[in-house]
């Protein structure tokens, strides 16, 4: 019998409740390659990644299988104006179905110009075997999902100089914005009336 991984659990074994640890390794492992990870330069296996824990009630009918519970962790980033690192904090319901794999929808099906037709309650549906239920996509998914577009260490945070590159939230420059080269010529144009 193969020995199943951190994040497995077998069908045959539902109803049951469990509880998730996430380590940082695994969440450094998940966000590698990710820009507002890497741009900390933080290393390879990072022990300030972050982490997380999943508290759950799986079970199952004659075809799926579900979870619902919650997942808290936290996930660090580098702000996208000054580069500092940032803790998001995650605190989820998580309500998801695992489906066979056959009866998953198709990708490519659509109903019309719009895209695939998605119901409300498939937005959390992933795939499993019939016989296991894998959990590492639906965590992954939670630290991934988290990062927004552009994190902020604060609303306020005023990023770094583009010309001496000063971190301008506990620091001032001197520097001066650079005359757009378009609008050189009317630098030293005089208006008399």
């Amino acid at each position: 019998m193969a020995k199943l991984g951190p994040y497995q659990v077998h069908v045959r074994d539902l109803p049951t409740h469990r509880a998730f640890e996430v380590s940082a390794e695994r969440v450094s492992e998940w966000v590698r390659g990710l820009p507002m990870r890497d741009a900390l330069g933080a290393p390879e296996v990072d022990p300030e990644a972050g982490q997380g824990t999943a508290d759950l009630e799986l079970y199952a009918d004659d075809t799926h299988a579900f979870a619902n519970g919650t997942f808290k962790g936290h996930l660090v980033v580098a702000c996208s104006r000054c580069v500092e690192p940032v803790k998001l904090v995650i605190d989820e319901a998580l309500r998801v179905t695992f489906m066979p794999k056959q009866e998953m929808p198709a990708e490519d099906a659509t109903t019309d110009d719009d895209g695939a037709e998605v119901a409300a309650d498939d937005l959390d549906v992933f795939p499993f075997d019939g016989e296991t239920i894998d959990l590492e996509p639906l965590f992954r998914e939670q630290f991934v999902l988290a990062i927004p577009y552009a994190p902020l260490c604060k609303e306020d945070c005023k990023g770094l100089c583009p010309q001496c590159g000063i971190d301008r939230n506990s620091g001032t420059c001197s520097c001066q914005a650079p005359i757009d080269p378009r609008l050189a010529a009317l630098k030293g144009l005089k208006i008399t009336q």
